[in-house]
């Protein structure tokens, strides 16, 4: 395995490798700076245009959709693919990276905004929809038990502004809450933003010791179990089999099957494959595969919904 090769597969671990590192709101900048720096070096050593140094298909993005990528991946080794997938700056930081021609394939939990295609005029986005997903408001078991089952809008928004600052304030334990938040640009964070502020501009993050920002689903799973209080967006797929945490219902609906399909859950999304152009090569195989009912059985592993649950 190549130097680039080894980089890409650390990077799409299932499982965290060391303790993941959060940073308080006054060390933010420094985080998404030091996130950029890392970006820049995967950069340099795809710089053959996502091919890889031994001609693999690279894919990158959201770590929602990369447990599925992942696995297709695996499975297409038996017919010769070389297929590496990585996890560098979520959705936003995929799709940055297939304009800039440094992957083939980019992963999305969250549909292409304008903005991106202005940043990006000359890239010509494909997006390919292989399921469909729900974003939880996490909490503990402990604050769940207490009393807190449902949280409107208006309380979520309060809770990640810092304005809510005790669990006893929304029916719960006296308890003071922690928030771990996700960086601009993950999908997650989009469809928290989504639901509580409609179209408006988010605010800044409050200057609060009790919040932070968080990575990808794994990180933001094991920060929430190792803190008393603490809440945070995560996909629900990310909860299941995890008793000591819980997803409220949203203004009384729950994130079921039947919610998510029929877009009655709130914070439902949308999940994509995304290339420049149509598909070729590898690349197209790669995205057929994941469409197949072969493909399709690997959403409902990871928790997810298929194209048919959600009709289409």
């Amino acid at each position: 395995m190549s130097h680039t090769h080894a980089l890409i597969h650390a990077a799409v671990s299932h499982e965290d490798r060391k303790a993941p590192l959060v940073f308080s709101t006054k060390r933010r900048l420094a985080y998404l700076a030091s996130t950029a720096l890392v970006f820049t070096s995967l950069a340099t050593a795809c710089a053959d245009g996502g091919a890889g140094s031994s001609g693999a298909l690279q894919v990158s993005g959201s770590t929602t959709v990369a447990p599925v990528a992942a696995d297709a991946a695996q499975a297409l080794k038996a017919d010769g693919l070389d297929i590496t997938v990585a996890t560098q700056g979520g959705s936003a930081g995929g799709i940055s990276q297939l304009a800039a021609g440094q992957i083939k394939i980019a992963m999305s939990s969250k549909p292409l905004a304008d903005e991106d295609k202005a940043a990006s005029p000359n890239t010509d986005f494909r997006t390919t929809q292989i399921g469909s997903d729900a974003v939880g408001v996490i909490i503990t078991k402990k604050v769940a038990d207490a009393g807190v089952k449902n949280l409107t809008a208006a309380q979520v928004r309060g809770l990640f502004e810092g304005k809510i600052t005790n669990w006893s304030e929304v029916g719960g334990p006296d308890l003071k809450v922690f928030v771990y938040d996700k960086e601009p640009g993950r999908g997650t964070r989009e469809v928290l933003d989504k639901y509580i502020y409609g179209d408006k501009k988010p605010p800044a993050p409050p200057e609060s010791d009790n919040f932070a920002i968080v990575g990808g689903n794994l990180e933001t799973r094991n920060k929430l179990k190792s803190t008393p209080g603490s809440v945070a967006p995560l996909s629900t797929s990310f909860v299941e089999g995890h008793k000591d945490l819980a997803a409220v219902t949203l203004d009384g609906i729950a994130p079921t099957s039947d919610n998510i399909a029929s877009g009655t859950y709130p914070m439902a999304r949308p999940l994509f494959l995304i290339t420049d152009g149509k598909p070729e090569g590898t690349a197209k195989k790669f995205i057929d595969y994941v469409l197949t009912a072969k493909g399709q059985k690997l959403m409902t592993k990871h928790g997810y919904l298929t194209l048919k649950e959600i009709g289409k």
